[in-house]
């Protein structure tokens, strides 16, 4: 795989935007099979396999940097301007030797360092550089806290010239029509990469539910419906089965994760799995169903417990709760999924009235399913957020946005 570099003032693990935005593509860089260099003015390994590349003259603060940047303030570009950037002009080509890709993040755009600017400048003139990716979060010539430092001609000019060859990046249709005035350019010469979030430590995941969620694809499920039972009969699961057919025979990409194993103490269980894998294939569900035990198991193919901290992630990652017991006690998965925001759809019995109270979207157990699943389809359908989660996560994860925008960025520079 190619070899790429991400350039900033400083790098991980300082907290900012553009730091946190370059840890997240170092990660699904190495992730993906890529070698990584960050080159900062400062900043340590936070990934592992990312190699560290440091020139304190490349960041925004420090004892040559700003007295250089208090001249250039007042428009004075000094001998010793000149020969930092002749310094970095060298460094950098040294740096950035083997590299096929440089994500190049505000030094285009910001004048935080100009001898920094200038230096890649020089350097992409002469054609020592590989593709440049120039990712443009701040704008110093559209910014009125900026302009009074800023003066026309070399080296503030970089800053608002489009460098032919360069390929810039933006992370909004917003500032990609600010972009594009700025420079002259039409927008679609301007691609936009949005930021992501880190699923799995936003919803602090366990190691082995991620894993379970990328083997079974659980993140491409519209909706992804859990039902946390046992398999035995007064569970009801051949409805949820069946519901689960109806919605995707309805055009939905329904997907159901059943988490308990089958109930080991009634004789006649076995006999009623049977059943519900025959319902699986006759209902329209097919490959719909998950029954986590077949899934999650040891070494010797036998199921593992399902911890509490896993059945946790399964509700925060779930579009809705799918109970349609037939008896129950009291209904504590109704308590979950309330303390886990997501909608309940359950049988319409006392306990889980109790329970769920209005929150509830309750169903006859001798509805027909193709009716059910209509009105979950409703429900779900007239949900903000629930259109939101499914939009973040199969757009908006960091992995997700490497997919869809980064690798064809990276491919075009083979």
């Amino acid at each position: 795989m190619s070899c790429v570099a991400i350039l900033h003032y400083a790098g991980p693990p300082y907290v900012g935007g553009v730091e946190i935005t370059m840890a997240a593509h170092a990660r699904v860089l190495v992730a993906a099979g890529h070698r990584v260099r960050i080159i900062a003015g400062k900043g340590a390994s936070t990934t592992p396999g990312v190699e560290l590349w440091l020139n304190e003259a490349l960041g925004s603060r420090g004892e040559r940097i700003e007295p250089l940047a208090r001249e250039l303030a007042a428009g004075t570009v000094s001998p010793a301007f000149t020969a930092l950037v002749d310094e970095l002009s060298t460094w950098l080509a040294h740096a950035l030797a083997g590299v096929t890709a440089v994500m190049v993040h505000n030094v285009l755009s910001l004048h935080k360092n100009l001898a920094f600017t200038a230096a890649l400048q020089r350097l992409h003139q002469a054609g020592q550089l590989p593709r440049m990716l120039a990712w443009c979060h701040d704008f110093a010539w559209l910014d009125p806290l900026y302009t009074p430092e800023l003066h026309p001609g070399y080296p503030w000019d970089l800053l608002r010239q489009p460098w032919p060859g360069a390929h810039y990046v933006v992370v909004s249709q917003d500032r990609r029509g600010m972009l594009a005035e700025l420079l002259g350019l039409a927008p679609a010469q301007i691609s936009v990469v949005t930021p992501g979030v880190d699923l799995a430590a936003f919803l602090k995941l366990e190691a082995e539910t991620l894993s379970l969620v990328e083997d079974l694809k659980l993140l491409e499920a519209a909706p992804l419906l859990l039902l946390p039972a046992r398999i035995t009969r007064r569970k009801n699961i051949e409805l949820a089965i069946a519901i689960v057919g109806a919605l995707r025979q309805q055009g939905h990409a329904a997907q159901l994760v059943v988490t308990g194993p089958p109930g080991p103490h009634n004789p006649t269980n076995a006999a009623y799995l049977a059943e519900l894998l025959a319902l699986q294939d006759s209902s329209g569900a097919g490959g719909g169903v998950v029954f986590l035990y077949e899934h999650f198991t040891d070494a010797n193919g036998q199921p593992r417990h399902v911890s509490d901290a896993m059945l946790a992630d399964l509700f925060r990652l779930a579009d809705g709760l799918l109970f349609p017991s037939r008896y129950e006690g009291f209904g504590i998965p109704a308590l979950e999924a309330g303390l886990s925001g997501i909608p309940i759809f359950c049988s319409d019995i006392p306990p889980l009235q109790a329970t769920a109270g209005p929150a509830g979207h309750y169903f006859a157990l001798d509805e027909a399913p193709t009716t059910i699943a209509t009105r979950i389809a409703a429900a779900l359908e007239h949900d903000p957020r629930y259109h939101l989660r499914r939009t973040v996560r199969t757009r908006y994860t960091w992995e997700a946005i490497y997919q869809q925008t980064i690798a064809p960025l990276i491919a075009d520079s083979r």
